[in-house]
């Protein structure tokens, strides 16, 4: 008898969704924070290397916007945002050396999709960057629209969003298109360079960022038009709800934390506060940290380590980089964009 029940709830539980498993799975393989403390560090997948998100610089240090939510986590647990180690990972590897335990989080410009949550069961933390895919072209080919890409030669990053998103659009519109796919972003960037295609797909950040790449880069140009929601997040396995409660928490403080004018620069004054809602961020009051299995004091020591989300944007992304991408749509609900965080209390 006790086998038969056994066997029914492992078959109950086959049937659930990913989302479902976060809520039931829990004792499965609990314990993604404890073993980051126990090991000291935060192993972190980022990407092999995308101006603005994660770049490695010739001493091996680490910067970009993923990167900073790498640190912002560490910051959050450790108050020290250098415990992290960084995982360069391809498109076609990351999410299953997430899978296999190889990170802990994954801070790499993926796209959150049912398919990568309930197929995979992954667990999406948030959304950090809206984008949209968009299309790269020289000059010289006189293009002023995607809709003017009828017969193009488009070189693509296999194994992505993107590929599919291609097929798609161009299916839609009624259009041909000879595409080249690459299992790496720069081979499809080269290629793209060296000619053999005439127009290059991804997401329209990456583009701001491989056009930087090319040896002339005034002369491309990125077309208006957006073909796809690319929502863009941290992901962690779907068996461990903590760990990505922490996560989708520490997400939510950065954004919080600019709708609070907290900053790096004046966490002081915000510790000494005696707004409610700032007492509750810094921890002063309402206990949420333990409640995480963290100290009440992350959400400040988060935004210590790296700045809340403007500034993190901006000096990755924003004004204060060479990208200079608009906030638009990540810009704060009240400012007009739809970045928006439930509130710490």
């Amino acid at each position: 008898m006790l086998h038969a029940v056994k066997a029914y709830a492992r078959s109950a539980l086959a049937g659930l969704g990913a989302a479902a498993l976060c809520a039931v799975a829990i004792p499965a393989a609990a314990g993604t924070l404890d073993t980051v403390k126990q090991r000291g560090t935060l192993q972190c997948g980022v990407s092999e290397g995308l101006y603005g998100f994660s770049e490695q610089n010739g001493q091996g240090q680490w910067s970009g916007f993923d990167v900073d939510f790498c640190r912002a986590v560490a910051g959050a647990i450790f108050n020290d945002p250098s415990k992290v180690s960084f995982v360069p990972l391809s498109a076609s590897d990351r999410f299953e050396a997430l899978k296999a335990g190889k990170v802990d989080l994954l801070s790499r410009n993926s796209t959150w999709t049912l398919e990568r949550e309930a197929g995979l069961g992954l667990a999406f933390a948030g959304i950090n960057f809206h984008d949209g895919q968009g299309f790269l072209v020289m000059r010289s080919l006189n293009k002023d629209s995607a809709l003017d890409l009828d017969g193009a030669k488009v070189c693509v990053e296999a194994g992505t969003t993107t590929q599919a998103n291609l097929a798609d659009y161009f299916r839609a519109n009624s259009m041909k298109y000879e595409e080249r796919a690459f299992p790496k972003s720069s081979e499809a960037l080269a290629a793209f360079e060296g000619g053999q295609c005439n127009v290059l797909t991804r997401d329209q950040s990456a583009l701001y960022a491989e056009r930087l790449k090319l040896a002339k880069p005034g002369d491309a140009i990125i077309l208006p038009d957006v073909i796809s929601k690319e929502p863009l997040g941290p992901v962690t396995r779907a068996d461990d709800f903590p760990w990505f409660n922490i996560v989708k928490w520490v997400h939510f403080a950065l954004i919080n934390a600019e709708e609070l004018g907290v900053t790096s620069a004046n966490t002081a004054d915000a510790i000494a506060s005696a707004k409610p809602d700032v007492r509750r961020f810094t921890g002063a009051e309402g206990g949420l940290g333990k409640m995480l299995g963290l100290d009440d004091a992350f959400a400040i020591r988060a935004v210590k380590a790296v700045g809340n989300y403007s500034e993190i944007y901006e000096r990755n992304l924003g004004t204060r980089s060479r990208l200079g991408i608009p906030r638009g749509l990540n810009q704060l609900w009240s400012m007009g964009g739809v970045l928006y965080a439930p509130p710490l209390r």
